[in-house]
């Protein structure tokens, strides 16, 4: 006799290796707890039944593609962007999976997420996209009642590089909406572009909110404009800065509708501009940065750079992500170091 039975649902094999053997629903499971040492399989054993008792096997058995479908159903109400993303790595999963697609949610093993990953390689950028979907997908899975745990549950983000982006000085920034300004056919109106890019960069705000901003947001006689940070999706102000005024009056002297900007970005505008002045290919994000980054050079608090960021953070990732000191910058600093008292420190007689 090959099994033997030693205790209630507990077996073990010939070769002294124990099985657990339960029924559940009328059907009968049973699953090696790959150990010799009864003492431990009585603990796998226990741990084995309360899995079970968490799945639901009315559904009857459900196969990864079916999953990947279900999935997708539920993340629709995302963004169009996010999607399509989504979409394009449940189809890689679909394709790529080691044990073929219609494998049953409940026989597939850890590892194979792991060959899965590296079956569709890509940098770390899309192995945590796919560690994402993998992980979301298995956790509606277990929600369901499909599977007791997610054989995702061990996968770990890989940490991205962060990486240096380009930042515009201002001399480049002037230039650049010049350069926009003085073309007649970029596919909107050249001063509607350049003014669009223009605030941009000396508001320090982002194309979304931008494009959104209406006059009834610009409040003239408390100098200040209330925004709105489509990302976090938190209202916040900030002042009309001294720089930014004359732009705005114009605008307001002009304006012929109750948003602010008829455009939502000026990204062609932009590019051509780079191109033709050989510049680096800035984008909206480039001129927000540039913003924050002579605030910070001129000497502007971090805290009050966050506020004006609308970071609720205290400045933490204005200083971890967004602070770009420039090679001058950095040097006008460096001369400060040195042995003799700065000018503006006053000896007091009989100091020590």
């Amino acid at each position: 006799m090959q099994f033997q039975r030693v205790a209630e649902c507990l077996y073990r094999y010939s070769n002294g290796v124990y099985y657990a053997r339960i029924k559940l629903d009328g059907k009968e499971v049973r699953k090696s707890l790959k150990t010799t040492d009864r003492t431990l399989a009585k603990r796998f054993l226990t741990q084995f039944k309360q899995e079970q008792r968490q799945i639901d096997r009315s559904q009857g058995p459900i196969t990864l593609s079916e999953l990947c479908d279900r999935y997708l159903q539920t993340v629709q109400h995302q963004k169009p962007q996010t999607v399509a993303g989504k979409t394009r790595i449940v189809g890689k999963i679909k394709q790529h999976w080691p044990t073929g697609s219609l494998i049953q949610v409940t026989a597939i093993k850890p590892s194979e997420c792991d060959l899965l990953l590296v079956r569709v390689g890509g940098g770390a950028s899309f192995r945590n996209a796919c560690i994402q979907v993998l992980r979301e997908m298995f956790t509606l899975a277990v929600r369901d009642r499909i599977i007791a745990v997610s054989p995702a549950q061990h996968l770990k983000y890989l940490k991205r590089e962060t990486p240096i982006r380009k930042t515009p000085t201002f001399e480049q920034f002037q230039v650049i909406v010049e350069s926009i300004r003085s073309q007649q056919f970029n596919g909107h109106d050249a001063d509607e572009s350049a003014d669009f890019v223009e605030f941009i960069g000396l508001a320090g705000l982002g194309q979304a909110e931008a494009s959104s901003l209406t006059w009834d947001d610009v409040d003239f006689e408390r100098k200040q404009i209330t925004t709105f940070r489509h990302k976090t999706k938190t209202g916040f102000v900030i002042p009309i800065y001294p720089q930014l005024r004359p732009l705005l009056d114009r605008r307001y002297a002009e304006r012929t509708s109750a948003k602010v900007f008829s455009i939502n970005n000026a990204k062609k505008a932009i590019a051509a501009a780079c191109k033709r002045l050989h510049l680096p290919l800035y984008s909206h994000r480039s001129f927000r940065r540039m913003f924050i980054t002579r605030a910070i050079e001129r000497g502007i608090d971090i805290k009050v750079v966050a506020l004006w960021q609308g970071h609720r953070d205290g400045g933490k990732l204005i200083l971890d992500t967004y602070s770009h000191v420039r090679p001058i910058h950095s040097q006008r600093m460096a001369e400060l170091m040195t042995a003799e008292d700065p000018e503006n420190v006053v000896a007091f007689a009989g100091a020590a």
